[in-house]
């Protein structure tokens, strides 16, 4: 029986119990381990300690069920946060916007998942078109995490901040900087659409040519951020290395609108023969 499995042990008694009081005790006696080795088992297995995963675990369950007319302190106690402080201090570490900037919008978040070592098949097809040369308006992130980023964008409107009220198509914009050995990361509107307050923003020339765009697969609200992210995964690590392309220099870019709800967006990638 490999060590995984023992794991799932302790990820289900984790997942029935989010709830209640989880000790590592009963996580290491459930999974067969010593606290010591189950510790080190389980961050091998998922890249997390415990105490991380069940406060990534709840800290999901409790968006799922934020509601306009029920007080998040109220669901927080119900997972086991003691003080609306606490879970504060948690939220903002997890998602880097407040409970309460969350609540006002519902934008997408990335939430973490229970755990299953079981990966279900995944493949998305793009289409191939040329695209003609465009501006676009963008606030530079102050993120290094991008789906951060986009909970300030997202939860504080300044799509429409942009944009003087319009709803508007957002722009991901992502470039590697070889300089400072970092990606890069942009989001923002065209600039035609840019007619509102756009303090604080630079311009980016979107270069025209060939790109394949992919859409990702629909999805539901809580789910949608970590459907972007395999579908990134998919693209560099199966579509691109099979596909008789390589990157073309320039911008690769995401775009989607947040209020049309539709959990699902478009991929660009500048392509050229290989």
């Amino acid at each position: 029986m490999d060590y995984k499995t023992h794991v799932m042990r302790a990820i289900d008694y984790i997942e029935n119990n989010l709830k209640n009081e989880i000790t590592l005790a009963d996580c290491a006696r459930i999974s067969g381990y010593s606290n010591y080795h189950f510790i080190r088992v389980f961050k091998e297995a998922t890249g997390l300690t415990p105490a991380d995963y069940i406060r990534k675990r709840r800290l999901a369950e409790i968006i799922k069920h934020m509601r306009q007319d029920v007080p998040i302190s109220e669901i927080a106690f119900e997972y086991g946060f003691n003080s609306k402080e606490n879970f504060t201090r948690a939220f903002v570490s997890e998602h880097h916007i407040l409970p309460t900037e969350y609540k006002s919008v519902l934008n997408s978040l990335k939430l973490y998942e229970a755990i299953s070592f079981e990966t279900p098949p995944f493949e998305v097809s793009p289409e191939l078109i040329h695209l003609e040369p465009f501006m676009v308006t963008a606030y530079k992130s102050d993120e290094i995490y991008p789906p951060n980023f986009w909970n300030k964008y997202n939860s504080r409107k300044w799509s429409k901040k942009l944009s003087g009220g319009k709803v508007c198509e957002d722009y991901g914009i992502s470039a590697w900087n070889e300089q400072e050995n970092k990606l890069d990361y942009f989001i923002g509107i065209r600039k035609d659409n840019a007619q509102g307050d756009t303090e604080g923003t630079v311009e980016l020339l979107i270069k025209g040519g060939l790109y394949a765009v992919f859409s990702t697969p629909k999805t539901s609200h809580y789910d949608f951020v970590n459907t972007i992210h395999r579908t990134w995964d998919y693209i560099n690590s199966i579509w691109l290395p099979n596909s008789g392309y390589r990157r073309a220099a320039g911008y690769e870019f995401e775009t989607y609108i947040e209020e049309s709800r539709t959990f699902s967006e478009k991929i660009y990638i500048p392509l050229e023969g290989e």
